[in-house]
C-alpha cells in the first residue's frame, strides 16, 4: 500500500513482499513500514515462511497476518510521531527485480531464463474507507474508541505472534546496531535477546545460537547468519 503517487515527498507506505528463493530453501517474506516520507528510516521485518507458498494459496493481510496469524504489530505511538502512516493509500501489486538486495543479501540474482513471472490472487477483499482522489475528502466517520479496540490483538493472537516471532523471524531493523548504533525511537528492545540470538547487523544467528567468537567456528557462523536474509 502506497500513496507515492499523490505525496511523492511525504508518501506513507506499507509493505509485504517475498524476496525470492534459493532452490531447496525457505522462502522468505519482509515487512516494511514508511510514514510521512521517512524511507531514511527502513523498519523492516524478516521471517522464513513455514510452508512453500507457491504450493497452494495462503492468507497475507495488512496489518499484518499470515493465514490469520499476526506476525508483526505496528501501533501509533508518541515515539513514531509523524513516522506513522496516516494519509490514504492504494493497493498495489508489482513483480520487479531486487537482485541488488533481496535474495541473500543480492547474493543470487534474478534467472530470466524462468520468465514469465505470475503472481496469482484469490478471493481479494478490502477492508477500508473510500477517499475521493481530488480533495481527499471521505464521507466515513471518525473512528470511535470502540473501532480502535476491535484492532487490538487478544492474549490468544499476541501469544500466536510471539511464537512465530521466535521461531520464524530472521531480521528486526531494532536489533540492527550497523544500521542504528541508537535504535529509532519506537524500538523496544531485550537486551539479552538482541546479544544472544541476533548479530549487529540484525540477522538472526543460524540455529538459534549464540555465535562464539575466534577461529574457524566464528566464520561458520557468520556465513550461516548471511545465508538467513
Amino acid at each position: 500500500m502506497s500513496n507515492g503517487d499523490v505525496f511523492p515527498k511525504t508518501h506513507d507506505e506499507l509493505d509485504f513482499e517475498f524476496l525470492g528463493n534459493i532452490r531447496g530453501r525457505e522462502w522468505r517474506v519482509q515487512t516494511n513500514v514508511y510514514g510521512n516520507g521517512s524511507t531514511a528510516v527502513g523498519r523492516e521485518e524478516r521471517y522464513e515462511l513455514w510452508f512453500d507458498p507457491t504450493e497452494d494459496f495462503h492468507r497475507y493481510s495488512i496489518l499484518f497476518y499470515i493465514d490469520d496469524i499476526p506476525i508483526r504489530e505496528t501501533a501509533r505511538s508518541e515515539a513514531m510521531r509523524g513516522c506513522f502512516p496516516s494519509k490514504p493509500m492504494s493497493l498495489y501489486s508489482t513483480i520487479w527485480d531486487a537482485s541488488g538486495w533481496a535474495t541473500s543479501g543480492g547474493r543470487y540474482k534474478v534467472n530470466y531464463r524462468y520468465a514469465p513471472y505470475v503472481a496469482e490472487f484469490q478471493d481479494l477483499v478490502i477492508h477500508g474507507c473510500a477517499v475521493n482522489p481530488m480533495d481527499h475528502s471521505s464521507a466515513c466517520e471518525r473512528p470511535s474508541a470502540a473501532t480502535y479496540g476491535s484492532s487490538t490483538m487478544s492474549p490468544e493472537q499476541r501469544a500466536q505472534m510471539d511464537g512465530v516471532r521466535r521461531k520464524h523471524m530472521t531480521y528486526y531493523y531494532c536489533y540492527d546496531r550497523d544500521r542504528y548504533p541508537i535504535p529509532p525511537a519506537e524500538c523496544k528492545t531485550d537486551q539479552i535477546e538482541t546479544r544472544q540470538y541476533y548479530g549487529p547487523d540484525g540477522v538472526r544467528y543460524g540455529g538459534h545460537r549464540r555465535r562464539r567468537r575466534g577461529g574457524r567456528r566464528n566464520r561458520s557462523s557468520v556465513a550461516q547468519a548471511d545465508a538467513a536474509l
